[in-house]
């Protein structure tokens, strides 16, 4: 039987390279989405790839617009295997320069979104004693790198909500995995909130300018699932640098975040 896949923010990004990666393997791919347009224009593709695909408008920030999606779901598929926690959106500056409205809208998106998501189908899950909740953070989750506060701040809260989840919902047959990816190329720079010119700039860059694709994570997060890792590290570099975090003194790593930061504003002094 082919597998039942749910993916919010599945219409540009990661989400739509996880949609068109599970489509080419025969999944039935149903993809949530605040832009209409573009679910219809994602929807085409996974069509013309022979999948059985739907797309439903999905704001993460609505409660009931993830409960409409399970109930869909349940419906049509009799159930679903497994559900993406994807939507999220990004920040940039310093503690001092975000304004508490664009902490409370990163907080909605990035953490209560994944709250609501597994919320919605973890009763289904339950029933089945089956499925698989991915929840995509970052790795700004585990090695907090500064000018990034309310970023990392949520991406860490997402981090800790897999670990508990997949201590809580094993006895129930869920597996639960957290995706943690660096840069890669994707349109997140367009959801960038920032007071900060040269940190906006900055963060395009980082994004726009990496060797590595949405399709390539989509790849290695699909392997993973299937293997069933609890963290999903896409990028080797960030990877040793949380090896690295975990294994010294908390003073040696701060301070090579110190001098992270110390180049950052170099930089932007730089060009000032």
């Amino acid at each position: 039987m082919s597998q039942r896949v749910f993916i919010t923010g599945g219409a540009s990004g990661l989400g739509r390279a996880l949609a068109e990666a599970y489509a080419r393997d025969g999944a039935r791919v149903c993809i949530g989405d605040i832009h209409l347009d573009r679910c219809a224009e994602t929807l085409s593709a996974l069509k013309a790839l022979g999948a059985d695909a739907h797309a439903l408008s999905c704001n993460v920030t609505v409660e009931a617009d993830l409960e409409a999606a399970a109930a869909w779901l349940q419906a049509n598929w009799g159930g679903v295997d497994l559900v993406f926690n994807n939507a999220g959106v990004a920040d940039a500056g310093g503690i001092d320069e975000m304004p508490i409205a664009d902490w409370q809208w990163m907080i909605d998106i990035n953490l209560l979104g994944v709250v609501r998501g597994c919320k919605a189908f973890v009763p289904m899950l339950k029933a089945q004693r089956s499925g698989h909740l991915v929840n995509i953070a970052s790795m700004a989750g585990l090695i907090h790198p500064p000018m990034m506060s309310a970023y990392n701040a949520t991406k860490a809260a997402v981090v800790a909500l897999s670990e508990t989840l997949q201590a809580e919902l094993h006895p129930h047959g869920i597996q639960v995995s957290v995706v943690c990816p660096a840069f890669f190329r994707t349109n997140l720079a367009e959801s960038v909130r920032t007071a900060n010119a040269d940190m906006a700039r900055l963060t395009a860059k980082l994004i726009n300018k990496s060797a590595i694709g949405a399709d390539q994570i989509a790849a290695a997060v699909k392997a993973a699932v299937a293997r069933g890792d609890f963290h999903v590290l896409t990028h080797v570099k960030e990877r040793r640098i949380w090896l690295f975090k975990r294994a010294v003194p908390f003073a040696v790593y701060a301070a090579a975040m110190r001098r992270q930061m110390a180049k950052m504003m170099a930089k932007r002094t730089s060009r000032a």
